[in-house]
């Protein structure tokens, strides 16, 4: 039975006019980029939360901000240890030309400091959203693809109902049935996309939330190191 069914949907797939076939082929498309995208991110984040994890443990056990910086240089997918290393560096060159005209710690060195976390902050938010906003596209948009192919088939259909001898349910059912795989093609690439993307926003924010909270621990050791 299940064989029948599936023949069934691929006749109306190769049976459909021109332009439902583009829409079928872009949906597909889509479809297939989206669970891509889903599965990569996926293996990402896992990776980065796993890795932020023992940055943290490293972190707050060695209190050697050089230490730290030799334990996390290998964690590379942590977006807290990339945030840190961003600000150990410039606090590393900043301490060096204190040391070098024995001048003490201002305002302006950990402004200088906070700036670097910042922009760390920002590159690694854009990684770590790179391909989410494609998912809500899909999402949104697809449903719409599909319907613009389903109304574009029903309305050959009827078109074509005009010029038929007999103007029965009969001879307008296979082109409607044909139009609406469209839509079925369209949520079936939505709802994967839309569940993918609202998973994936509220990781990509926590993590922000993680990164925006480490900065300012960062910042209160920073002033420390520099008063040292």
């Amino acid at each position: 039975m299940e064989p029948q069914v599936e023949q069934g949907i691929f006749a109306m797939i190769t049976g459909s006019g021109a332009v439902v076939q583009i829409v079928l082929i872009i949906l597909i498309w889509l479809s297939i980029v989206s669970w891509t995208i889903t599965v990569a991110k996926f293996l990402q984040l896992r990776r980065a939360r796993s890795e932020s994890d023992e940055f943290s443990n490293i972190f707050w056990e060695t209190r050697n901000l050089a230490r730290v910086s030799d334990s996390s240089a290998r964690l590379s997918a942590s977006p807290l240890a990339r945030v840190f290393q961003s600000g150990y560096k410039e606090l590393s060159a900043i301490s060096q030309e204190q040391k070098a005209t024995l001048s003490g710690a201002g305002g302006s060195e950990l402004a200088t400091v906070e700036r670097a976390l910042k922009r760390a902050e920002l590159s690694e938010a854009e990684k770590l959203e790179g391909g989410v906003t494609f998912l809500a596209t899909v999402a949104s948009a697809a449903p719409f693809i599909g319907l613009f192919g389903t109304v574009w088939g029903i309305m050959n259909a009827f078109h074509g109902l005009s010029s038929a001898k007999n103007s029965t349910i009969q001879a307008v059912a296979p082109g409607i049935s044909e139009a609406l795989v469209a839509t079925a093609i369209g949520l079936a690439a939505a709802i994967p996309a839309a569940i993918a993307y609202n998973y994936f926003a509220v990781d990509v924010r926590r993590f922000r939330e993680s990164m925006e909270k480490f900065t300012e621990e960062f910042l209160t050791v920073a002033k420390r190191y520099l008063a040292a």
